[in-house]
Formats: structure tokens, C-alpha cells, sequence
């Protein structure tokens, strides 16, 4: 393939590579799925439920590591394809593990890996608390091997073997990071929802293995130069910023017909977001009082969230975290129009504008 010049060649470039990552991913399950027949049909079910997550997905991270590969000088979307496929498939770890700590069986609109396995021993006379070691188990076992996949997809990518190691590190410093950013999480809790810091935690949690790695590892294999991969991680830190605080108003305000996912979950976890805080921060007594009963319920209804959003509304903490958003997407457009080259900064304008405006 001729290397790219513009950023429409790079849009080309990411529309005929994510067919390959599509195709290297259902390859590595069904391979996957043969070869351990010891494993009997539980261990075939648990890797079919592991790709069907896949489907249905905005293939974000794969687009990322194509169009940092393209827009700096690569034109081999067979040799990145495997490298792509492995941020899906990391992506994918992280979400099956994150569905299992907070609670949830739904992912997209469809029975996530923990749902399926309910749902396969619905009616099975197992006692209530086998079935809920069941269903752990598949969410935990299912994550680790879409972990251990990222890194199997590398290592079997017909590419440098200096660039396979550059790769490796780049997504074991994923896995480091994201874990730092869910202990974070899942640890603010036991503290005062005010004291949380929810933006060092997206940092953590989402920017880097969401967008900051899928980016590096595109450049890795184009052979970006230290000055580069620098601006691409401060433009990859902001979008992913921007992408986790729309992605926080969207599991409160969203439509869940859109988005896939409930409206009340994150409601019902008390999830120590920058929305609830600027909404315990700015409101007066008498709303925080309403966010402190209702937010963290695990019975919490519609007509309880809808007091919730409210008050976040009433409080201008949506406005204002809707606007932190925008100054996040501000800077990543920034540093790609002053320091990334012109066909891989037109592309990321183009979606760092999508994903500021998406709605699921």
C-alpha cells in the first residue's frame, strides 16, 4: 500500500485495516477454541462469549493504532493488524473485569460474559450462591484470557521483533496503569465522595490503555521519533479526558437505547465521578442532602435518578463538567494541529470532534 499524504488517505487506510482486525480476531478465537480440546465445550463457550463482546463496539483503540501507524509513514495493514487487534482484545479484558466489579451483566444492549453464564445455567438447580460463583468465575477466567490474548496477538505479529517488544511493554504499562487508576476507584468509597479525584483516576483508568497506548503503538511501528510519541501521549492523555467525562454524563444522562448500558448503574454504585463531585461541590445543602441518600442506593429507581439529574442540572455540575470536557478536546486539537504531521493530525481532529459530540 503507497503511504499515505493526506488525512482522507488515512481514513482509507483505517477502513480497509479494520476488516484485517476484524478478521484476525475471529481467527485467534476459533483458534483459540481448538486448542485445548481438554478443556471441553465450557472452555469453547467461554472464548464465544469473549468474541461476541467484540461486536458492536466503536473498534476505537484499533482505529487509534492504524491511524497513528498510517499517518506517520506505515503502509502495511497486514503486518499492524495483529497490534490493532490486541488493543480490542485488551480493551475487551477490561471490560469484562470492570462489568464484573461493578455489578453488571449487560454490555451493549446484549448478556456480557458474567450475563451469558447466567443465563446458560438458568433453571440448572444450582443453589443461588453456586450461581453466583458461576457466573464470577466465567467474568474472571473470561477477562484473563482476552488478557492473555493482547499479548499472544503481539507476539505472533510478523513484525520486528524489536517493535514486538516495544508493543508488549506498551500494553503490560496499560494493564499497570489501568489497575492503579480501578483501585483508585473502587477504593474512593471508603472515603468522602468530595475527596476523590476523578480526573487523576480517568487518567489512569481510561486515557492510557483507551488512547494514549493504541496511539504509541501505531507510531512504534511507524518508527515515530521520541519528540513525537511525547506530543501524541499529552494529545492522547486530553482526548481520553474528554472521552471518559462524556462517557460519565452518558451512563447518567444517556439514552439507554443508544448507549447499551443502564442509566442507573452508575448511579446506584456511587461512582466517584467529576459529575458527582462538581454536584456535591456546587450544590446547597438541602441538594447534597438528596445526592447523599439517592447516590450509592442499590435499590435506586427512575424517579430517584431522575432527582439525581436534577439536581446535577440545577447545580450547573453537568454544565461544568460537559465544559471541562470541551477544554480537554480543546487541547488534544491543539497539539494536532501544532504538532503532529498533517495526515495523521487531520484525522484526529476529525474524531477528537466525533467523540466530543457522540451520544453512546
Amino acid at each position: 500500500m503507497t503511504p499515505v499524504g493526506t488525512a482522507e488517505q488515512v481514513h482509507e487506510f483505517v477502513d480497509q485495516g479494520l476488516p484485517l482486525v476484524r478478521d484476525a480476531l475471529d481467527a485467534h478465537v476459533a483458534r483459540a477454541q481448538q486448542e485445548l480440546p481438554a478443556g471441553g465445550p465450557d472452555y469453547r463457550d467461554l472464548w464465544t462469549s469473549v468474541g461476541a463482546l467484540q461486536l458492536g463496539g466503536k473498534s476505537l483503540r484499533p482505529q487509534l493504532t492504524l491511524a497513528g501507524y498510517a499517518g506517520l509513514g506505515g503502509d502495511d495493514a497486514r503486518a499492524v493488524a495483529p497490534v490493532a487487534a490486541a488493543m480490542e482484545m485488551l480493551h475487551t479484558a477490561m471490560l469484562i473485569h470492570d462489568d464484573l466489579l461493578d455489578g453488571d451483566e449487560v454490555r451493549r444492549g446484549r448478556p456480557n460474559v458474567a450475563g451469558t453464564r447466567r443465563a446458560a445455567i438458568a433453571g440448572s438447580g444450582l443453589t443461588a450462591a453456586q450461581v453466583e460463583a458461576h457466573v464470577q468465575a466465567a467474568a474472571v477466567l473470561g477477562g484473563d484470557l482476552a488478557l492473555s490474548s493482547s499479548y499472544d496477538l503481539i507476539a505472533g505479529a510478523d513484525i520486528p521483533a524489536h517493535h514486538r517488544i516495544a508493543c508488549l511493554q506498551l500494553v503490560t504499562r496499560a494493564v499497570r496503569t489501568t489497575i492503579g487508576g480501578e483501585l483508585r476507584d473502587m477504593y474512593a468509597d471508603a472515603g468522602a465522595p468530595a475527596a476523590a479525584e476523578p480526573l487523576v483516576i480517568a487518567e489512569l483508568k481510561t486515557a492510557t490503555y483507551s488512547v494514549v497506548v493504541p496511539l504509541l503503538a501505531g507510531a512504534q511501528l511507524a518508527g515515530a521519533d521520541p519528540t513525537m510519541v511525547t506530543h501524541l501521549e499529552r494529545l492522547g492523555t486530553a482526548l481520553g479526558l474528554s472521552f471518559q467525562l462524556v462517557d460519565d454524563d452518558l451512563g447518567v444522562f444517556g439514552d439507554p437505547a443508544v448507549t447499551g448500558k443502564s442509566v442507573l448503574s452508575d448511579l446506584r454504585a456511587g461512582k466517584r465521578t467529576e459529575l458527582l463531585r462538581l454536584g456535591l461541590e456546587r450544590a446547597d445543602a438541602a441538594d447534597r442532602a438528596v445526592l447523599a441518600s439517592l447516590v450509592g442506593d442499590p435499590g435506586l429507581d427512575e424517579e430517584g435518578a431522575a432527582r439525581v439529574r436534577e439536581v446535577l442540572v440545577a447545580s450547573g455540575a453537568r454544565e461544568r463538567a460537559l465544559r471541562t470536557a470541551d477544554a480537554q478536546a480543546r487541547i488534544a486539537r491543539r497539539i494536532a494541529y501544532e504538532r503532529i504531521p498533517a495526515p495523521l493530525s487531520g484525522y484526529l481532529v476529525e474524531l477528537i470532534d466525533g467523540l466530543a459530540e457522540r451520544r453512546s
